[in-house]
């Protein structure tokens, strides 16, 4: 603090004595996943308040970046991440000014990494975890510093919560599991980003912990893709069976419409003497030949005194016999019926 104040009081007295604007102080790069500020710090100056300009080198032409700003830091993010950069800053009063301060600067080498994020969820006896490459300044939100890195690794360590002892492990990928932990114990995981190629590493993400249960026990999250796929299969089942039903019924309706005769035709066709004249008549051909045959029925006063029975005619009687003629035997005619027989025609007598 003394060599500070003497500096101080040196820094007055020279520009007391030579009138001159005395540069910035302590000028640096504060870089982390390529968002660069440059910062620095007010020097002393007895006549006023500093005003500074930064300005960064483009094909040999300097270029300002921040103009006759108080801050103490300006923004140079929007510089190529790749190469060598030449980056000045000076204090300006009035119209004097001072020297510049000039630095080199490289992003992709020089750089921080930030602290990755990580997702932890217990299983059993082992933690489960998911990594978050950093994000990377002025790029779209899924750029990473894994976009720019092409060897980018993550250095892990774990412990017991309440112990010193802690176990380090490296992994290639954005996924890693711990196995074989104690059930019941709380552990905690720490993470941070790593360049193999380069042996630079990155800043520690603050500790996750999280306690591991028992063999038995399932997460949360299989008991709900359980559920859901149990919703999914019962409904893909029962769309199944409506559409099987559908598919039933309009067969059944194509191929069974289940239409009716109508009442008098039913009974029409259930007069055997109405049913065999409906059949012993098909259309014939000219082709076709027929033999000609009667019916012998005796006619019973049963018979003559229900004429209006419409199924007497065409039925043999039990009590009487019934025989065959063949055509040229002469019989009475009020005891036949001339019948015209098909080939495919059969009587049939009782």
């Amino acid at each position: 603090m003394a060599r500070g104040l003497r500096s101080w009081l040196g820094g007055c007295l020279l520009v007391s004595a030579l009138g001159m604007v005395p540069p910035p102080e302590n000028v640096r790069m504060n870089s982390v996943n390529f968002k660069n500020v440059l910062q620095w710090e007010v020097p002393a100056f007895p006549k006023g308040n500093l005003t500074f300009t930064a300005q960064y080198q483009s094909y040999k032409k300097f270029q300002d970046m921040c103009t006759s700003t108080v801050l103490m830091e300006c923004d140079f993010s929007s510089l190529s991440k790749y190469g060598d950069h030449t980056l000045r800053v000076r204090a300006e009063f009035a119209d004097e000014h001072s020297d510049w301060v000039n630095i080199t600067f490289c992003p992709v080498d020089d750089t921080m990494i930030g602290p990755p994020g990580m997702q932890v969820e217990a299983l059993a006896n082992s933690l489960h975890m998911r990594f978050l490459a950093p994000k990377i300044e002025n790029e779209p939100e899924t750029w990473t510093m894994r976009n720019i890195y092409n060897s980018w690794a993550y250095n892990v360590q774990y412990w017991k919560n309440g112990s010193d002892e802690k176990w380090p492990i490296t992994c290639q990928y954005d996924f890693e599991v711990l196995r074989d932990l104690e059930p019941r114990t709380t552990y905690c995981v720490q993470v941070q980003g790593f360049l193999p190629d380069r042996n630079k590493t990155g800043e520690w993400s603050e500790p996750v912990c999280e306690p591991t249960t028992n063999a038995e026990t399932a997460p949360s999250w299989t008991v709900a893709v359980v559920l859901a796929a149990s919703v999914c299969v019962a409904f893909l089942l029962l769309g199944c069976f409506a559409l099987l039903w559908c598919l039933y019924k309009k067969t059944k309706h194509a191929f069974s419409p289940g239409n009716c005769l109508p009442q008098h035709l039913k009974e029409f066709l259930g007069c055997p003497h109405h049913n065999t004249l409906l059949f012993s008549f098909p259309p014939s051909d000219d082709n076709e030949v027929f033999d000609k045959l009667s019916v012998i029925t005796p006619v019973s006063e049963s018979s003559t005194q229900n004429p209006g029975n419409g199924c007497t005619p065409g039925t043999l009687s039990g009590r009487g016999s019934s025989r065959l003629v063949p055509e040229g035997e002469v019989h009475p005619a009020e005891y036949s019926t001339p019948l015209l027989l098909s080939p495919a025609s059969e009587v049939c007598l009782h």
